[in-house]
């Protein structure tokens, strides 16, 4: 029997590592690449045609929502979904019935999941799979989404945000840091998956590094080029840059 083609995509090395530590164990899987970013995976799948990819959600730059949109539904292989979060995306792939591990996983959790994985991609009804897909990425941009609370390490201890109460969000890397009145806390996150995961309604992504809460805003003062300063309650001023300017249309009357 021809061995499952695989590809794997994540940001961290230690994840990917994993996987292919228990790919490897599988003399029916053959790995195809590793990726350590949403581009890559773009390429490598473009390039390899994989029968099954472990897709990490949370990326730099390009979420695996985004590769999904650039390589287009009709051209997907199996995928199962790798994840961080508990929040609403598991409740779209469960609603739609797609696999997914929830970091961190164990070897039992893994080896269930790549037999379902297996089974899919024998069943050979890539458009049963495909349909589903679509169906949770149109679901994910059609509802509401909002993470309600964000959990930070701060001395030692694991300290839970309501989302409500952040003023602005700032990029740092692979890191952001939310800032609540007079105070900051660092948070492992891309702006983009938050950009993803937090309600459109409450909050905007302002710059390429900014998300604000719109409850926070006090005024926008128009700038030159296109730009606009956008002024917090409590004085603090960003910068919406013209990229993102567009955003605010949905807010206009």
């Amino acid at each position: 029997m021809e061995r499952i083609r695989a590809l794997i995509v994540d940001d961290e090395p230690l994840a990917r590592d994993r996987i292919r530590d228990l790919l490897d164990r599988d003399p029916e899987v053959a790995v195809m690449a590793d990726c350590r970013d949403g581009q890559e995976a773009i390429a490598a799948i473009r390039e390899h045609a994989p029968d099954l990819v472990f897709l990490d959600v949370q990326m730099p730059e390009k979420s695996g929502f985004d590769v999904i949109a650039e390589v287009g539904v009709e051209r997907l292989p199996v995928i199962v979904f790798v994840t961080a979060h508990d929040d609403y995306a598991l409740r779209a792939f469960e609603v739609a019935a797609l696999d997914y591990l929830l970091k961190p996983f164990d070897a039992d959790r893994f080896a269930k999941t790549l037999g379902r994985a297996k089974a899919q991609i024998r069943s050979r009804q890539p458009d049963e799979f495909q349909q589903r897909v679509l169906s949770m990425m149109e679901g994910l941009r059609a509802a509401p989404r909002g993470l309600e609370r964000l959990i930070v390490k701060t001395g030692g201890q694991l300290v839970f945000l309501k989302t409500e109460e952040v003023d602005w969000i700032q990029a740092e890397g692979n890191y952001v840091r939310l800032h609540i009145g007079g105070v900051s806390h660092l948070l492992r996150e891309t702006i983009q998956s938050l950009d993803d995961g937090l309600d459109p309604r409450r909050f905007l992504r302002i710059h390429r590094s900014t998300i604000v809460n719109l409850d926070r805003v006090r005024e926008i003062q128009p700038l030159v080029h296109g730009e606009c300063r956008v002024v917090l309650t409590d004085g603090t001023k960003l910068t919406l840059s013209r990229g993102y300017r567009d955003r605010l249309s949905r807010f206009e009357t």
